[in-house]
Parts: C-alpha cells; structure tokens; sequence
C-alpha cells in the first residue's frame, strides 16, 4: 500500500492530479484509453472541482460510477448529478465517453444488468481491469455500496443491486474494484484518516480493509 499524507486538502488534491495526470500520459503513449471508476459522497467535491480546472485532455478517458443511489439523476442524491455538476459539464469530454448508471428503469435489477453489460462491452473479451478507482470510505468502513455484514459484501459479482435503508443501490463488486490497476482511496479529512486507522485494527469484516494493497493508493490528512 502507498501511503500519501499531506497537512491539507489542498496539497493532496495537488498531489492527485499529479499521480493522475502521469497515468493519463502512459496512456495517450500506449495508444489506449484509460477507464476511471468516480466515488460519490461529499468527500471527492472539491477534488471534482478542481478536475474542472484543470489542464487535463479528457478526450483519451471514459468515465464509470463505482455505485449509484437509485434516484433519478436529477435528484440532489445522484453521484451522476454531482460528478456531472462539478465538473463533467465543464470540461471537453464526449458523451460516449461516459458509462453512467441509468437509474430510469422501475427494476432496479435490470439496471443493475444493464451497467453491467455495459462494462462487459466495454472490455470486450479481456479481463474487466480498470485503470483508476477512484473509493471514499463511509464511517462504518464500506467503499463503493459495499457494507459491512451484508450478504452481497463476500460474493463474486461484477454489479449487483443493494437494499438499504436509505436507498435503494447499485454497486460495482469487490473483485472487480481489486482487479483494478489503481486504487484511489480518497480519505481528504483528518475525521476519515482517523476512523481508516482505527477500523484496520478490526480485520476482514471491513470492506475497506479488504481492498488490494499492492494496488492501493490511500490519500489521507495528516
């Protein structure tokens, strides 16, 4: 695991962008794409406006969810809505090149199907690997829609949908979020480092502890 500390929000965002912008250029390089999974919470809002920002060519990115509310992505609990408020509709990047969850179906199980025959198409016949995943951490330890003590938390799926209380979810899997290259656990507050440090004491029954260390990238505040 690569731990990145920095005293500020501020100096971590510089520090992603950084990181960010070195796996864009081995991209544009190889000739490829690279596939970015955005998290959703409060935690990436002032990452996500800074992208807005910057000086990034998004022509050469395809954009994924790593989970959904199943609202309307309209509604002021979309991930779509504020990834695509804070900074998608302000910078250049076409429409075929985001992968969002369509939540407009009444079953939520067909539009858990349909995103992930989308991600299946988009890999083709080649190993669902993204480049960069981007993960928040919920106070109890979940990343993506993945809880603790759920039935979905240990099984093999590449999307699935979630009942909870709150709302109803669609989620990417743990595999696929470890077949990753990159894991970006974005922890921008010392409030979310302090809880990361406590829960890894509480072993495997935490999603977040489960994520693949040779992959990691964990951001936090020092």
């Amino acid at each position: 695991m690569r731990i990145i500390k920095k005293k500020n929000e501020k100096s971590l965002i510089r520090e992603f962008l950084q990181i960010f912008k070195r796996e864009i250029d081995k991209k544009k390089k190889s000739k490829r794409r690279l596939s970015f999974v955005l998290t959703g919470g409060s935690s990436p809002i002032n990452l996500y406006k800074k992208l807005a920002e910057s000086n990034i060519d998004w022509s050469n990115i395809d954009l994924f969810w790593g989970d959904e509310r199943f609202v309307s992505n309209k509604s002021k609990n979309s991930n779509f809505k504020m990834a695509n408020d804070l900074f998608i509709k302000k910078v250049k990047i076409k429409k075929r090149s985001l992968f969002y969850i369509n939540t407009k179906r009444k079953d939520i199980n067909q539009c858990s199907l349909e995103y992930q025959n989308k991600i299946k198409k988009y890999f083709k016949n080649r190993k669902i690997s993204f480049d960069i995943c981007l993960l928040g951490m919920g106070n109890d330890g979940h990343i993506a829609s993945i809880f603790p003590n759920t039935n979905i938390f240990k099984k093999r799926f590449i999307v699935s949908s979630v009942d909870r209380q709150d709302f109803k979810r669609i989620t990417i899997g743990l595999k696929i979020i470890n077949n990753s290259k990159r894991i970006f656990l974005w922890l921008s507050k010392k409030s979310k480092t302090s809880i990361f440090k406590k829960l890894q004491f509480k072993g495997k029954e935490i999603p977040v502890n489960n994520l693949n260390k040779k992959k990691l990238f964990c951001f936090l505040i020092n």
